[in-house]
């Protein structure tokens, strides 16, 4: 509480301070404040502005940078009252984190978006215009953020930086191996609690005014250091990350807190020396004396990954933090509607000792992220999302994409019927949770009719109808109208002996932009053997990225039926086999593929944790996320080197061959 309340008075003094700074030089907005060195702030530094093209007019702001003593001080007007603002916002927090440079709580509903930056060559940057992201649950509301809207034109820092990397890598078994211990410790150890604020950001560059104890001072006396993965399991900072996604990408606080657990686990599972242990290398005897050969996981230098919006922390910072370990250097390009958290997350890493051009991000559309790809020649692109962006890509790149694209996943009950409020509410979690915007999530249910007599299509009506905006165990579809998901459920509902089970109608005294969907959690039952006519195939195994799931039941000598249609799909990353029947079990793992599949009566095909691979199968580009084993396949190749250093002293030239 005591700490609450210094910094209370902490972040007050420094408006104080710049109010009075501001108001005595009478200035507007582009005028330019100086300090001398005989004035309240004899060391200073400089905080560059300048506007960027939105409507909001924000003011884009560099790191400081220390002035020798005695030198002038120079701010615009601007970056005066901008930080004004945010201190203003920030004044009534107990705690941030000192790398911060948002409040989450800020986020959607202060008339001055937070003005996400690019970082290249380890400089915090903006671009000529900027997109507004809109706040996904409040049409009138204002703006989540604005994110820079990099044009082709200003890929020059990006391509340069990405062509310095050489082929084999930042870091190798035999080259800079003390990165490997590095990356080891950057996992290991956060920083921990310190409050941050940016007016703290500006006066812990500056001397106190006279009188006055040093900002800095306190600041640095609160700093402390966390074992890995602690700083993200501290309360303080996983509800920054879980608010921060819950504001970006509207799902419940359950959900974005698991989110943040998984990658703090993630982290410390690859603390330490677990980072070198991914490099293991192996050796073969050769063929005569002094002849040995060495296989080595090498790096392919410049890369790039495309992340989804959908977990906008644990899919980037997994893939980023495998490429980084095997040595590469990554280009993030994240999602637009959310990059703030991983812009977050990346001066995070910074303060815990990551150099800051190790990593460069890039706010730009799709087209502008594909250029870069090609101009820059990287040498491998990660891709997360849609299949059909992924197999562009794949084309323009000639096939140097690892791809974990749409998931129509499956799940499969079993005929013993047993735990059913159990399999009812998972099958719920699994088709509605984060309103069915994850890529396991449950598109298809395939259960014996044994379920359906014993009350499971009624279950799962009462629990998809206790969701809601107000928890948001319902809520926006970012990527998806409410138009499509309506127009398709009536395509489907057009299909002989279909009916609706529940939902099909959109959500009610709602405020959900018109760009997004917004619709009840809908199910629509389809008869199996209507369901595998040429005519309606595809239309009942289309993703609907969203609260969407189609429902069908088959009786024992249908088995073969579900398979069929399993073997017909196209892409196989998730799937479950609801059964204790190890008969049942085995028939149905024997003749599928998909790359995370659950077997039992608790199957279920989300939630994957840190603990296992997460992946799809049956495709020699998929991707897989978070175990050594899908670190070093997606993120390094093999590479032999043979040593041959004795020649036989008995050796004697032989006849040319």
């Amino acid at each position: 509480m005591r700490s609450s309340v210094r910094m209370t008075r902490l972040v007050s003094s420094g408006c104080s301070r710049l109010t009075r700074l501001v108001k005595n030089t009478g200035s507007t907005a582009g005028q330019i404040i100086r300090a001398k060195s005989n004035n309240s702030i004899n060391r200073g530094c400089v905080l560059s502005c300048r506007p960027n093209r939105h409507h909001h007019h924000h003011q884009q702001h560099q790191h400081p940078r220390p002035h020798r003593p005695g030198g002038a001080t120079t701010m615009t007007a601007t970056t005066a009252n901008y930080m004004l603002a945010t201190a203003s916002r920030l004044a009534s927090a107990s705690s941030l984190p000192r790398w911060a440079t948002l409040d989450p709580s800020s986020l959607g509903t202060s008339p001055v978006p937070h003005a996400v930056l690019n970082l290249v060559n380890g400089n915090w940057v903006g671009s000529e215009t900027n997109l507004v992201i809109p706040n996904p649950m409040d049409r009138d509301a204002p703006p989540v953020c604005t994110i820079p809207d990099t044009g082709t034109h200003e890929l020059g820092p990006f391509v340069e930086s990405l062509k310095m990397v050489p082929k084999s890598g930042v870091h190798n078994p035999l080259k800079n191996v003390e990165r490997y211990r590095q990356f080891g410790e950057i996992s290991r150890k956060f920083s921990g609690h310190t409050t941050y604020s940016p007016i703290l950001f500006f006066f812990t560059t500056t001397r106190p005014l006279p009188g006055e104890s040093s900002p800095a001072a306190r600041v640095r006396k609160k700093k402390r250091h966390d074992q890995a993965g602690e700083a993200l399991s501290d309360p303080a900072i996983s509800h920054f990350f879980a608010t921060s996604i819950v504001k970006t990408v509207p799902k419940s606080y359950a959900q974005a807190a698991g989110e943040v657990r998984v990658t703090a686990d993630f982290l410390k599972n690859f603390g330490g020396d677990n980072v070198r242990f991914l490099a293991r290398s192996f050796g073969v005897p050769g063929d005569h004396r002094g002849q040995f050969s060495h296989g080595h996981r090498w790096p392919y230098g410049a890369v790039a990954i495309i992340a989804p919006f959908n977990f906008p922390l644990e899919i980037p910072v997994l893939q980023l933090m495998g490429a980084l370990f095997m040595g590469n250097k990554p280009v993030l390009k994240p999602a637009e509607k959310c990059s703030l958290v991983m812009e977050q997350f990346l001066r995070l890493l910074h303060d815990c000792g990551m150099d800051r051009g190790d990593v460069d991000m890039l706010n730009c559309r799709g087209p502008v992220a594909e250029r870069l790809i090609l101009d820059a020649d990287v040498r491998l692109t990660q891709f997360t999302g849609s299949s059909k962006v992924a197999e562009h890509l794949l084309e323009v790149t000639r096939g140097k994409v690892k791809i974990e694209d749409a998931g129509f996943d499956w799940k499969i009950l079993g005929p013993d019927v047993d735990d059913v409020d159990y399999v009812a509410w998972q099958c719920d979690q699994d088709a509605y949770a984060c309103a069915g915007q994850k890529c396991s999530a449950q598109s298809i249910l395939f259960a014996h009719a044994n379920w359906e007599g014993a009350g499971l299509f009624d279950k799962l009506r009462a629990n998809a109808s206790t969701r809601n905006l107000d928890d948001l165990s319902i809520g926006p579809v970012l990527t998806v109208t409410t138009k499509t998901m309506l127009d398709h459920a009536a395509r489907l509902l057009d299909i002989p002996g279909s009916r609706l089970l529940f939902g099909g109608k959109e959500l009610e005294n709602h405020k959900i932009p018109e760009v997004y969907g917004a619709v009840e959690p809908t199910a629509v039952f389809v008869p199996i053997k209507e369901m595998l006519k040429a005519e309606h195939f595809e239309t009942c195994t289309t993703e609907i990225f969203g609260p969407f799931q189609v429902v069908t039941t088959f009786a024992d000598d249908e088995l073969s039926l579900v398979l069929e249609a399993c073997e017909r799909m196209s892409h196989h990353l998730t799937a479950a086999v609801v059964s204790n029947d190890v008969e049942f079990q085995t028939t149905v793992l024997a003749n599928t593929v998909n790359g995370t599949t659950y077997a039992g009566r608790r199957a279920r095909t989300t939630g994957a944790p840190q603990n296992h691979w997460f992946g799809p199968a049956g495709d020699a580009r998929g991707a897989g996320i978070g175990t050594p084993e899908a670190i070093k396949m997606v993120w390094s190749c093999h590479r032999e080197i043979i040593m041959d250093s004795v020649v036989p002293g008995e050796w004697t030239q032989p006849k040319a061959t």
